[in-house]
């Protein structure tokens, strides 16, 4: 079926169609949109009446599109790529040293490590007004929802342009109340995991095979939290434990291959110049911490 819009059509309503297609119904497109679930439904009802056809049907589990829908999603969708490519070419085109400049990075590592080079940058360029997203989702940068990324992984998506730009290494920590009462060896070792990931590297086994969980964590801060709390020793980033003067390594465990640390910005962005000024500030200053990413100074 080929929709064929009148004139009464308001194309932002589109977003609403597309968002709540995106989500299954009107609240998760409500948090995406950052309205309230009864504007988005309203805004729907407006683009049925104008299309003169029922784009969604309302079912208890969810907002389902019909074949007028799932037509009106493609075309919202291939308006929503319009409008970032375009976003892009115009980014592009700015050669001025000054504007905003919206960068993401996970919250532990703003915290830990960034917080003071963010803190320069902003000295040093007062012209550029800067904007954090704290995050460890992965934000698309061709919808300009960051222009630059700062992330730690394997392999980031090859539509990126950047560079592996620090190796770090990891390492097991506990509290020292732990330690203290820990004999070592062959002796159980009380252990935080984390749900979604596999079991320790084998050479940590291998040094301590009896690891016993005493609890199970989704997140990087609360298992911190639970170290803290003497709970259990768990792995992390040499540059989280060794800034931590609450915790301590675990004695003879070794140190082991960690995420790698990028650099990321789109391809169509990279000779701008507040980007490219702000990413070579950043390596720079990143470079001169490089033992505490290798855990070399505990």
């Amino acid at each position: 079926m080929r929709i064929y819009y009148q004139a009464m059509l308001d194309w932002n309503d589109l977003r609403f169609v597309l968002e709540t297609a995106r989500n299954g119904g009107t609240s998760g497109a409500a948090r995406v949109l950052g309205v309230n679930h009864a504007t988005v439904a309203r805004r729907i009802s407006a683009a049925e009446q104008a299309l003169g056809e029922r784009l969604f049907d309302r079912l208890p589990s969810g907002y389902v599109p019909t074949e007028a829908g799932q037509e009106a999603v493609r075309t919202a969708e291939a308006m929503a790529r319009l409008n970032s490519d375009l976003d892009l070419k115009i980014a592009a085109r700015d050669d001025r040293l000054r504007g905003r400049l919206r960068v993401t990075a996970p919250q532990l590592f703003i915290q830990r490590i960034f917080g003071d080079v963010l803190k320069d940058f902003t000295q040093a360029y007062p012209q550029v007004d800067l904007e954090l997203v704290a995050t460890n989702d992965t934000l698309n940068l061709a919808q300009r929802e960051a222009d630059v990324a700062i992330r730690f992984s394997n392999e980031p998506p090859e539509t990126l342009f950047g560079r592996r730009f620090m190796e770090q290494k990891g390492a097991v920590y506990a509290s020292p109340d732990l330690i203290a009462r820990d004999p070592g060896g062959e002796a159980p070792l009380d252990w935080v995991r984390f749900a979604h990931w596999p079991g320790p590297p084998a050479e940590l086994k291998a040094v301590r095979p009896n690891l016993r969980v005493r609890l199970t964590v989704d997140d990087m801060a609360a298992a911190i939290g639970a170290v803290r709390a003497g709970i259990g020793a768990t792995r992390m980033a040499c540059f989280l434990g060794d800034t931590d003067p609450a915790l301590v390594r675990v004695p003879h465990m070794p140190r082991f291959d960690y995420l790698p640390l990028w650099l990321l910005t789109h391809a169509d962005l990279r000779h701008v110049p507040r980007i490219r000024t702000f990413m070579e500030f950043t390596a720079a200053r990143l470079s001169e911490l490089q033992p505490v990413f290798e855990g070399a100074e505990p």
